[in-house]
Parts: structure tokens; C-alpha cells; sequence
């Protein structure tokens, strides 16, 4: 006597849940890479820092954006000077 699979799914298990896997954990297809930034164009962003980083930078008063900035740059080897 033949037994019907009725309800229950045809395959390996361990295949399917690999596949399952990799569908969840797999980034998506990014579009098209952003155009190259233009020289001296700033973003405006919003970032969290602590407050007592943000008050040594405001010390000297205005301009303590591009402190910031240059502070970053230098950091990440991208200075101009």
C-alpha cells in the first residue's frame, strides 16, 4: 500500500531551512552608487554625540560646526593641510 504525502511538504528540511535562511539574512540589491560628492558641498546631518564633546567644540563660540568638521577630517585622513 502506497501512502499519500497528503499535507506535508516534499524536500529535505535542512535545504529548505538553509534557503529560508539566506533570504532573511541576505542584504538587498543596493540601486545605483550615489554620484561623487562635490568638493566643499556640505550634508546637513544629524548626529548624536556626547555633551561634553559638544561643549569643548563650542567653547570657542561660532564656527565650532567646521571645528567638528575638520576635527573629523583629520580623523578619517582627509585633511587638506
Amino acid at each position: 500500500m502506497t501512502r499519500s504525502t497528503g499535507g506535508r511538504r516534499s524536500g529535505d528540511p535542512l535545504k529548505a531551512a538553509e534557503a529560508a535562511f539566506k533570504k532573511a539574512t541576505t542584504k538587498p540589491v543596493e540601486g545605483p552608487p550615489k554620484a561623487a560628492a562635490i568638493p566643499g558641498v556640505k550634508e546637513t546631518v544629524t548626529l548624536r554625540i556626547d555633551q561634553d564633546v559638544l561643549a569643548f567644540f563650542q567653547e570657542d563660540g561660532p564656527g565650532w560646526q567646521d571645528r567638528i568638521n575638520a576635527a573629523l577630517r583629520k580623523v578619517a585622513g582627509k585633511s587638506d593641510d
